[in-house]
């Protein structure tokens, strides 16, 4: 088994939703501690708070993985008589990193707006607010036959050769002569100075996000024998990736407006959940969805065609401005994200069973929702 620095293990988390992704404002990434260390126990939780801390220092963890970062604003001091304060202490006491995913893990592609609504069955989902949109590069290099796979895998190694969420190790190959005379100072891989040279060589294509340029040239830099190797980058114009929060899709079957309320209930496991409806016996099919705090999205959601709309956290005016609407929306809470623990849990075993990583990934038992239904 192989140890891994956390930087390491974030960088490989930072390929599935970029910090690029999130919202302006918004504080993801690390906010406590350091992640220049080997890390052998994973603790995934949605929310940092003291209970959670105390259970990651029992589990002896090396780093706290959240949904929701512990430090939105800054602290005004570090007077530990305050329990925020005195939860950051414990931290650092012992070691623990904490990073947080936020807004990047609920717009990323398989991220948390999927999970949820893959948990309450909708087929054929789209964005319901797209956040953001992101262009692609195309590389074409040309390498002698020799090194053409050792450049291609190296390629795909640094994140090039994906094409949507179900296709990886995309690339495409073309054999060719290459014709080069080195002069003056040149150090060739093959040939001599001043003398006309002809190679066997293969044209390798591959695409990538644009943020992914710098590190493919690199990748490309490190795997070529030529000093000086030839490639193209071209603007991909009928390619882009798009991001954003919510999903809307259709349920298998119909159903009352009641009687999908009460199925939430079990499917997220809470005792309770508001209705705003002028129609609770409407049947319904297509449905929105979106974690968090997002009434205001509810719009989106309408323009989409769903029946109904689910989000947490709705406000007493925003829920007027629903009904008036003649929307439907259902809040079964802001704590239904908590299904995020599970999924990324087995998203990072799955990733440390691939790569052979020494690390064990600890799932928090607390429910951390502030609110009680009586």
């Amino acid at each position: 088994m192989k140890k891994i620095l956390g930087n390491e293990f974030i960088q490989k988390f930072e390929e599935f939703a970029p910090k690029s992704l999130a919202e302006n404002g918004d504080p993801v990434g690390l906010q406590i501690g350091t992640l220049n260390k080997t890390i052998k126990r994973i603790l995934v939780t949605l929310d940092v708070r003291p209970e959670v801390v105390a259970e990651a220092i029992e589990q002896n963890v090396d780093l706290i993985f959240a949904h929701h970062p512990p430090i939105f604003r800054g602290a005004k001091n570090l007077v530990i008589d305050n329990p925020q304060n005195k939860m950051y202490a414990e931290l650092l006491k012992h070691d623990i990193a904490v990073y947080a995913a936020h807004t990047n893990l609920d717009v990323a592609t398989n991220g948390l707006n999927d999970w949820l609504g893959q948990a309450i069955g909708l087929d054929n989902t789209e964005i319901m607010s797209i956040s953001k949109q992101e262009s692609y590069k195309k590389m074409a290099a040309y390498v002698p036959k020799s090194h053409e796979k050792q450049v291609r895998e190296a390629l795909t190694a640094a994140g090039a050769g994906k094409i949507g969420p179900n296709y990886a190790l995309c690339s495409y190959t073309l054999d060719g002569v290459g014709r080069f005379t080195p002069i003056n100072n040149a150090l060739p891989a093959i040939g001599e100075l001043n003398q006309a040279e002809e190679v066997n060589e293969a044209k390798v294509e591959v695409i990538f996000p644009q943020r992914l340029t710098e590190s493919v040239e690199r990748a490309l830099f490190s795997s070529h024998p030529y000093e000086e190797p030839a490639y193209d980058l071209y603007t991909i114009e009928n390619f882009v990736d798009s991001y954003g929060f919510g999903r809307v899709g259709n349920l298998a079957e119909p159903i009352t407006v009641l009687d999908f309320a009460t199925k939430l209930k079990t499917i997220f496991s809470v005792s309770g959940l508001r209705v705003v409806t002028a129609t609770p016996e409407k049947m319904i099919q297509r449905v929105a969805i979106c974690g968090g705090s997002a009434g205001d999205y509810y719009l989106d959601a309408k323009k989409h065609g769903a029946d109904v709309y689910i989000t947490g956290d709705v406000y007493y005016h925003t829920a007027h401005d629903m009904l008036a609407s003649g929307m439907t929306v259902i809040d079964p809470g802001h704590h239904i994200e908590s299904i995020c623990i599970s999924e990324l849990a087995d998203l990072f075993t799955e990733w440390s069973q691939t790569n052979h990583w020494d690390i064990e990934i600890v799932q928090s038992t607390l429910n951390t929702d502030p609110f009680t239904f009586i």
